[in-house]
Order: structure tokens, then sequence, then C-alpha cells
């Protein structure tokens, strides 16, 4: 740490647990069936984020990637089809319909809020498109009255990639009052978490019981025969990450709100921070979970933006260096990329490629901190970028 800098920040540590998952993992552990064919903690929580995020069918399963993936398989996504999704973006929201057997299609994002640009979204549609897939990116949720509207001219169903929007919502509705299906991550780091985890909310119930067939081998409920039904893989959720995950669905309102009290706070200190200009918001996106205190600084290259996230972490800040564009992750390539070069494909998505050079994020937790902190961040980004 450099000399005289100030004392390192201590936010709030991540994951935040307490009584409440202690008294879950006991109740898992007693009722003596730990997964949820003979259990009921897993259907208790799908019943309790539905009702979180304002009605359809929940089903959870092992993690978000395998979440986007059955989503997008019910739709009927495969071999010979496409799927729009945005091109900064973690790489998951491309390989789960790669991994299915369908090309996934890059498309621009808006250069404030990181967000699907839906002009971009619009010009990529083919006969062959089975799935437009936004990403809400740190929580913001993407334009979603104007891809609805795209949905309905071209009948290509939306897939909200949710895994940073728990308890997002659009316009005062919440994620399972917007019609379409959405799929989230319980991942470690995530708003809620179980180590690993995932949900699909699904607006009806055929595409449900479509979708539970699949995650649990083509096998019906009840099934002692083994009459598997369909295709399909086992991606059932167990009984004790579900106990925890009921736990962290219970403090998840409290702590949006706070995130949502002290975002403002730290976006303007950001925004006088010469170079520096923190993620833009859209007030229709009337609550956001800020999954991540996202900010570019315009002009660094990749490289140096790397060097200054490596300073922010010896400063005590938990900084990350923004995604990587997809089509310039090299996994990409490796099955259902477009039959495009990444030149080709950089040259109609200038934003993500911008954004992927110059973003720097800062983990949620630190929305959790003081009001001082947030001044206390500021100040760290100041005299890190003023050295560099």
């Amino acid at each position: 740490m450099p000399e005289n800098s100030p004392e390192q920040p201590v936010f709030p540590a991540w994951p935040a647990f307490g009584d409440e998952e202690r008294t879950g993992l006991l109740r898992a552990l007693e009722q003596g069936q730990w997964w949820r064919m003979g259990g009921t903690e897993v259907e208790t929580f799908e019943d309790e984020f539905a009702d979180f995020h304002g009605g359809g069918h929940v089903l959870a399963v092992t993690n978000g990637t395998h979440a986007l993936e059955l989503a997008l398989q019910v739709l009927g996504v495969g071999p010979g089809t496409e799927v729009i999704v945005p091109a900064f973006t973690f790489i998951s929201s491309s390989q789960a319909a790669q991994r299915i057997g369908a090309v996934a299609v890059p498309v621009d994002v808006d250069p404030g809020t990181y967000c699907i640009d839906v002009e971009s979204a619009a010009a990529a549609v083919t006969p062959r498109t089975r799935a437009i897939m936004p990403v809400h990116m740190a929580g913001l949720m993407a334009d979603m009255d104007a891809l609805a509207k795209l949905s309905a001219d071209t009948g290509v169903p939306i897939v909200q990639d949710a895994a940073h929007a728990h308890g997002a919502q659009w316009q005062g509705k919440r994620i399972g009052e917007l019609g379409s299906v959405a799929a989230f991550s319980f991942q470690n780091g995530k708003l809620m978490t179980a180590g690993e985890g995932g949900a699909v909310l699904f607006p009806d119930a055929e595409l449900y019981e479509a979708a539970f067939l699949r995650h649990s081998c083509g096998r019906p409920r009840g099934d002692r025969r083994y009459l598997h039904k369909t295709s399909g893989s086992n991606f059932r959720l167990n009984e004790f990450s579900a106990s925890v995950l009921r736990a962290q669905l219970s403090r998840l309102d409290s702590q949006i709100d706070t995130r949502e009290q002290r975002w403002p706070v730290l976006a303007a200190l950001l925004g006088g921070i010469p170079g520096v200009v923190p993620q833009s918001g859209d007030e229709r996106a009337n609550r956001n979970p800020h999954y991540m205190a996202m900010f570019r600084v315009p002009g660094l290259t990749e490289e140096r933006r790397n060097e200054i996230v490596d300073e922010l972490i010896a400063r005590g800040l938990p900084a990350f260096a923004g995604f990587r564009a997809i089509y310039r992750c090299d996994g990409f390539w490796e099955t259902g990329a477009p039959d495009e070069t990444v030149d080709q494909i950089a040259e109609r998505c200038p934003n993500s490629d911008a954004i992927s050079e110059d973003c720097i994020w800062l983990h949620h937790r630190t929305l959790l901190g003081t009001e001082e902190q947030m001044h206390q961040i500021a100040r760290i980004v100041a005299d890190v970028l003023g050295r560099a």
C-alpha cells in the first residue's frame, strides 16, 4: 500500500449468513430426505421465490448456466437455430445456447447502461432465431418495453438472463409479471447464494412441466418404472442448498433497499472524478438490486485497466475487470459460433469492445457499507487513477 494512503475500508462480508441459514440447514438435515423428490425445502423455496417475483412458476436447478440452458431448450432452441445474446456479458449467456447445439449471435450493447441494444438485436433476427436473451447488467433491467415489442413483431420469445437481477422491477412490475422466461443464478458472488444454484421462472405451467421433466433426466414425478419421457439431464437442486436460499431470500429486500440508497451517492462521487463515467440508469427500471457498482474510464487500454484493478484490490476494494467481449474469448469459437470473424463482429459491436477494455466493477457488498464508505471508495479510486 502506498505511503500515507488512507486506511483500507472494511466492508460487510460476503456471503452474508446467520442463524437463519443454520436453522435451515438443520431443518433440511433432520427431515431425513436430502433431494427434492423426498424433501420439501426445494419446493418451498420455489414457491417463495415465485411469490417474491410477482408470480410465475419457478424451477430451482443446479446453477445459473443450467438455468439458461434449460430455458432455451424448452423453447425449442437446438441444432440449426440461433440465439441473440449481448456481446458484453459473462460467457454463460452464449455457452448455454452453444452447449445445446445452437449458434450464439452477439449483438452490441448500449454504451451507458451496458444492456443489449434493441435495434442491434432486431437487425440480427433471422428465420432461424429462436430466442433473444437480454442480460440485466449489474441488476439494471434492459429495455423490456422495446424487447416486448420486438418479440411481438417477430414471434421470437425473450429469455431474460436475470443472473444479476433478483428483485429487480421494470415500471413497477416484478420479473414474474413481465410474461417472459427468466433465469437466475445463485453462485457464490450473486445477490443471494448457496455457493451454487440457479432457477428458471416460467410464465405458464406448460413450460414449467416440460422443464421439470428435462431437469430430472426426463423422468416424471412419482415414477417407479424408469419412464423417461424425454431427453434431459440431472439439474436438480438439493435440499441443503434450498434451505440456505430460503434464508438468503428473507433478507434480500432489505439489502436491495440499502444498495439503492448507496449507489446514487457513490455514482455521483465517481462521476466527479475526472475521466470516470459510472454506469447510467433508466428511470423505468425503478428497482435495481445493484449486483455490481460499474464504471468506465474511457481511453484506458485493457492492460492499464487490469493494472488499476490490481491497485484497487491492494487498497482494499473488491474490484474486478469488466467482462471480456464474448467473441474475444477462445471458448466462444469452439462450437456454435456465427460464420463471422472476430474483426467482423467487433466492427458491429464497437460499444462492447470499448467497455470490455475500460470497464471496472466493484462487488455489491461495497454498497452494503456506510455512506462514509462510499466517500472512501471514491477517494481510493481518485487516488489510484491520479497515480496512473
